[in-house]
């Protein structure tokens, strides 16, 4: 039996994740197992990842995730516990280093998005973004008057994350970095340039500044294929890259490693302001238990099979609140429901 770690987590996550789990027991029989995570996790054991939990995590076949955080564990205290801290240690205790971020331009979600449609038409890219190094997992200080946070990567980490991206390329990997300042950024450059060069050389290659990045994903969108970046810029660059899609409520992710499960999750938050009213977009949570089934479970067909479900709902006129319209959770559910 297919055994799945599920982690509702916080805010809307504990809404969206009884929708998804019966989008995915609609595809394959699973066995799931279910834990607090996040600031569900610090209210009962005051801490965001139990060692019960990562352990049973590393066991699953692959882990679900709906969202974790809120204002009611919003503290600049580094003593106290945040709910992102079990993101970050899941992912770590893990090995999960590449997240995959796609990104499509529905022809039914054109008027969504706040970009016109000759910007956004035809869209379709993937962001891979570096997941256990940089600023983030880098040093901490902090004093009364001054705080530092170092970013550092090695040659290996580079390395793997830009494979990840020429493999997943269909003809281009855009590199996208801060090498006119950064020393990180220049190591990565040529880095990238290398593994290009010895082992994919029939995928193009190109550098690209994160600001001319940022600035090129509003303005032609469509000229990506494959964006390889590393953790903190692909964290922003794939949230600014969700308005293409009309709503951050769209965006699914993979975080994989190079063995055992990955984690499955939208990229929205745990959107505090909606909570409890029933009315959360629960598509990027379908679109996520997709990638589930092709990166986790290597189930191509159903993975493609979710993914249609979601666009032809769509294109029969499903709306949530988020994408301007009026459907509940429970009816977004029913209308891809009917359509697998």
């Amino acid at each position: 039996m297919t055994r799945v770690v599920a982690l509702p987590g916080d805010g809307i996550g504990p809404e969206i994740m009884p929708a998804a789990l019966e989008v995915l027991g609609a595809m394959v029989s699973v066995d799931v197992e279910e834990h607090l995570f996040g600031g569900a996790s610090i209210d009962a054991y005051g801490t965001a990842l139990t060692d019960e939990v990562l352990a049973g995590a590393a066991k699953a076949d692959a882990v679900l995730l709906a969202a974790v955080g809120g204002p009611k564990w919003d503290t600049t205290d580094a003593a106290k516990p945040r709910p992102e801290q079990g993101l970050l240690g899941l992912r770590k205790g893990l090995g999960l280093f590449a997240n995959l971020r796609p990104v499509r331009a529905l022809p039914a979600l054109h008027s969504a998005s706040p970009l016109r449609e000759e910007r956004i038409a035809g869209t379709d890219l993937l962001v891979v973004r570096e997941l256990t190094g940089g600023i983030y997992f880098g040093a901490k200080t902090r004093t009364a008057t001054s705080a530092s946070d170092l970013c550092a990567y090695s040659t290996e980490e580079v390395e793997r994350i830009a494979r990840v991206a020429f493999a997943a390329a269909r003809t281009r990997v855009t590199s996208v970095d801060k090498a006119n300042v950064l020393e990180t950024s220049r190591l990565w450059r040529e880095v990238v340039t290398r593994v290009q060069a010895e082992e994919f050389p029939a995928v193009e290659l190109e550098h690209v500044l994160v600001d001319n990045a940022a600035m090129q994903l509003v303005s032609r969108p469509s000229r990506f294929d494959v964006i390889l970046t590393e953790n903190m810029f692909g964290d922003i660059l794939s949230d600014e890259a969700a308005m293409i899609t009309g709503s951050i409520g769209m965006l699914p992710s993979a975080s994989l490693g190079a063995g055992g499960p990955g984690v499955f999750e939208p990229v929205h938050g745990s959107a505090p302001d909606i909570t409890g009213q029933g009315i959360a977009n629960p598509l990027a949570m379908f679109l996520s238990v997709g990638l589930l089934l092709r990166h986790g479970l290597h189930l191509e067909a159903e993975a493609r099979a979710v993914e249609s479900a979601v666009d032809r709902a769509l294109a029969g006129g499903l709306r949530t609140h988020d994408l301007g319209g009026d459907a509940t959770t429970a009816q977004a559910t029913a209308a891809v429901l009917a359509q697998l």
